[in-house]
């Protein structure tokens, strides 16, 4: 199995940061606006939809708040297996490390899926940092 790994430094308070991961509902408002244009939930289930027109399903695991952690997994599309989680650590007060982890087969799906996470990862970095800087 071919597991992703992505993090990023967000100058943005953690509280922020992990209150924007956890409206696992508003993807496409509060973390990646432009690149998913549309966020549904449906009881457990997230129908997420990319500015390139790609629907994801995917079946909520876990929520937990004393983590900061967001785990889904995908249950439909070409890969066989599709985990992911997004997970704040703190760094400080104003700061955090946001690490998004992706556990995918068949292997061969791992670059264009690495791609689509660093491009997502930008844009969560310019969403948050602006966001944070709003709320603040």
């Amino acid at each position: 199995m071919a597991s992703i790994r992505k993090d990023i430094l967000i100058e943005a308070r953690p509280d922020h940061v992990w209150a924007a991961v956890r409206d696992y509902g508003q993807v496409h408002t509060r973390l990646v606006p432009g690149y998913v244009t549309d966020t549904r939930l449906e009881g457990d289930l997230r129908i997420v939809t990319f500015a390139s027109g790609m629907v994801l399903r995917e079946l909520i695991v876990d929520v937990d708040d004393q983590a900061c952690r967001l785990v889904w997994a995908a249950i439909e599309g070409r890969a066989t297996h599709h985990n992911g989680s997004l997970q704040v650590f703190a760094e400080g007060e104003r700061a955090c490390r946001l690490v998004w982890i992706t556990d995918i087969l068949p292997h061969d799906l791992a670059p264009p899926i690495g791609a689509i996470m660093a491009e997502g990862m930008a844009i969560m970095k310019r969403t948050l940092e602006k966001s944070g800087r709003q709320a603040a």
